[in-house]
């Protein structure tokens, strides 16, 4: 028991006399099963809003869209698997007119009883009442894109152009379509008379119709006999799967990047845990040695040791664990965090701190029990970098300092890589943070050279386009329609964007093949390749509105919309019926014009007759990114101080009676000062070095991967430029010497008396 008492007093005095490298030990510990936590929740589908929007509407597998309302006998009655329908509802094409802002929707005629299957779940405000037709509810991120509340009145356009005014009566959530404005139109439900009243043209209707089944695994083979079954008659059609992946809203990508950092950081964490145990037990020798000798066995010093350091890294997941729940609670909006997958994470954490403290812990209990025994720092020959010191006559401190940089191999190359594997990951995320600089700075290359889309509204396309030529900012427009096409094979449509024409084609940026020349020539995205199973040089058979639709796809674009899933034709590729009139003006404007001022005027110059909508960035919607990564480079950044505090740590005990003596050989405090900073800069300019050239000559290609996996394609990745990397090598190198010209200073000043060796 006593022996137990003393081991915790002593623990608890060591602790106390290095409170900065214990919190430090502990906060970069918390930091990487933060990030791992986050990206592993990230990664995880039980986070995605779909899983529980479909438990709660008990939502369909399959939508189609047909031109009339006879495909619920076809579901019914001819397909296996089928336990359910929802409709077919009827659904009408309008625009919402809110604040000046012209957002287009979909109006979904639904009973005022709601149905069993697909119902969508009201979360402000009341359901649809027939005594009250002039209600709507509007689905919740389509409420939010376009700031309305419950109660709050709104106008929607008619495509006969008649204005109606309704209200918002309820604010829903729903399953069967992804998140506005990454999907398209809004979604909002009215009563059936109240669509009769809207659209009384049925001609200008759709038919939705949604098949729950039996087993969720089987919506491929169901969609594919839908397509056979129903042929002309079906318009568009998509499963829960293309839902599900447009409700994750860039988590993946989130969560790849949390998750490498994560892992790269975990072994860097390692490293310097490890480095620091093995420099506490060289620094405490004389303490174990003491503790040997008051009886304390090699077993009962390793398990001291083990439980002095590994106590720091536990503490420090408990503390990651709270702020990974809490900052993916606060982000996220759900307590939903998978347990398996965090567990693994803290268990193997836990493992991994175990493990790099454990070796330092058993050589610890093997010190001999010589209380007096010297530390001596290890006897060797001058190392080539030293040599070459000598030769170029550099300053005696330099010299010096330069000899004891690897006085102790292991331990140097340990602390250079453990200051590299850092410093590579802040590379990475520079490049990232490069890519997204040029997203927002050059949105021509990522696929978006026009800065707006105008909508004829209620002009004819001669008169929208009279608007758009007399506007001084606009250098060129492009006439554009976006159509659902059935793909082959897919059982599911897939986005076809006809705009320009085959000799003025719209400039995507192409990096692989060359633009569509010619009709019957296209060029598609990453995403539709890897669907369809084709490369550049296939020839590709759609359908389109029953017509079909055959071109040869000759060239690769940057696509960040539908996930990558988007052919794009030039529109006289299209048959002649769905070309006229265009739905929209793909608009490029002159440098230096504001794409706000351009969007109101062209709306004040029309009498707001034309619908303006300004595109939307990839870069805005990935900003979130920039905030993870500087938090990441502040934990990695503290990896690398952990590692330095150590280097420095080691430096002053090996070479704490030599400073006696330098002082003796006439080296002023200055002098002894540059000595004991050269031994560790020189690891740290080795270590930042080899990190920074093995980031640079990685990022490009991570990023491309990540690229193509998501189907935006690679071609998107900028390495971060030569003057970032050098800023980020001074500040590193300049920070690190700092940190190290601490302690030395205070041992440069200090008292050191001679002692016989």
């Amino acid at each position: 028991m006593s022996t137990t008492r003393a081991g915790i007093r002593w623990i608890r005095a060591d602790l106390r006399a290095r409170k900065g490298q214990a919190t430090l030990t502990v906060l970069v510990v918390a930091g990487i099963v933060a990030a791992l936590i986050a990206a592993v929740t990230l990664l995880e589908d039980g986070t995605n809003p779909w899983r529980g929007l479909f438990a709660q509407t008990e939502g369909a597998h399959v939508w189609f869209y047909t031109k009339d309302n006879t495909a619920q006998l076809v579901a019914t009655g001819q397909i296996d698997g089928v336990t359910s329908v929802a409709g077919p509802y009827r659904s009408a094409p309008v625009t919402v007119v809110q604040d000046g802002k012209k957002e287009p929707a979909a109006l979904r005629a639904l009973p005022a009883a709601p149905p069993r299957v697909a119902h969508p779940v009201v979360t402000e405000g009341r359901w649809l009442d027939t005594a009250e037709p002039g209600g709507v509810v509007v689905e919740r991120s389509y409420a939010r894109a376009l700031r309305l509340r419950i109660g709050a009145p709104f106008t929607i356009i008619a495509l006969s152009g008649e204005r109606h005014s309704l209200y918002v009566r309820g604010i829903a959530d729903s399953a069967e379509q992804g998140f506005y404005p990454e999907w398209t139109p809004g979604l909002a439900w009215v009563l059936p008379e109240t669509l009769d009243r809207v659209e009384p043209m049925l001609g200008r209707s759709q038919w939705v119709t949604g098949l729950r089944l039996t087993d969720a695994e089987s919506a491929q083979v169901v969609s594919q006999r839908v397509v056979v079954m129903l042929d002309d008659e079906l318009q568009r059609l998509y499963t829960w799967r293309e839902i599900r992946a447009a409700m994750e809203l860039d988590n993946r990508l989130l969560g790849t990047l949390l998750a490498l950092f994560g892992v790269v950081g975990l072994i860097a964490a390692a490293l310097a845990l490890a480095n620091a145990a093995g420099g506490r037990v060289l620094g405490q020798l004389r303490d174990l040695a003491t503790l040997k000798s008051m009886g304390f066995t090699k077993g009962q010093i390793a398990l001291l040791l083990l439980v002095e350091h590994g106590a720091l890294g536990l503490l420090g997941i408990a503390l990651g664990t709270l702020a990974g729940w809490g900052g993916t609670v606060a982000v996220l909006g759900t307590t939903s965090v998978a347990p398996m997958p965090v567990l693994a994470i803290l268990a193997g954490t836990a493992l991994v701190v175990l493990a790099a403290v454990g070796l330092p812990a058993w050589r610890g209990g093997r010190t001999p029990p010589i209380p007096a025994a010297p530390a001596l720092p290890p006897r060797g020959h001058l190392s080539r970098l030293a040599r070459l010191a000598l030769l170029v006559r550099l300053p005696p401190a330099l010299v010096l300092g330069t000899r004891d940089a690897f006085t102790r191999r292991v331990p140097a190359f340990l602390t250079a890589f453990g200051l590299a594997v850092p410093m590579m990951m802040i590379t990475i995320g520079l490049g990232v943070w490069a890519t997204l600089d040029n997203f927002a700075g050059h949105p021509e290359q990522v696929g978006q050279h026009a800065a707006l889309h105008v909508g004829p509204g209620k002009l004819t396309a001669a008169e929208a386009e009279r608007h758009i030529r007399a506007d001084r900012d606009v250098r060129a427009f492009y006439p554009g329609t976006d159509v659902n096409a059935l793909a082959p094979g897919e059982g599911r449509s897939v986005r076809v964007r006809a705009i320009g024409g085959s000799a003025e084609p719209y400039p995507f940026p192409v990096v692989e093949g060359r633009q569509y020349a010619e009709p019957g020539e296209a060029v598609a995205g990453q995403g539709l390749l890897d669907l369809l199973g084709v490369k550049i040089g296939d020839r590709v058979r759609l359908t389109v509105g029953g017509s079909p639709l055959i071109v040869r796809i000759v060239g690769r674009a940057i696509e960040p919309d539908s996930d990558g899933e988007v052919l794009s034709v030039g529109l006289d590729s299209l048959a002649a019926k769905d070309t006229v009139p265009p739905e929209f003006y793909a608009l490029a404007l002159k440098p230096g014009a504001d794409p706000a001022e351009v969007a109101a005027r062209l709306l004040t110059e029309s009498g707001e007759s034309l619908d303006v909508q300004i595109v939307v960035n990839p870069a805005d919607r990935l900003a979130v990114i920039r905030v993870v990564i500087v938090a990441l480079i502040a934990v990695l950044t503290l990896i690398g101080l952990a590692n330095l505090l150590t280097a420095s740590a080691l430096g002053l005990r090996d070479h704490a009676v030599d400073l006696a003596v330098l002082k003796a050989m006439g080296l002023t405090p200055r002098q002894v000062m540059a000595t004991l900073v050269t031994g560790t800069g020189l690891l740290v300019v080795l270590g930042v070095a080899a990190g920074t050239a093995a980031g640079a000559s990685v990022v490009t290609g991570l990023i491309d991967l990540q690229g193509h996996t998501s189907g935006v394609g690679a071609g998107i990745a900028r390495p971060p430029s030569a003057m970032t990397l050098a800023v980020a090598v001074l500040v590193a190198v300049g920070t690190a010497l700092a940190v190290a010209l601490i302690p030395a200073r205070r041992a440069a000043r200090a008292q050191v008396p001679v002692t016989s060796r």
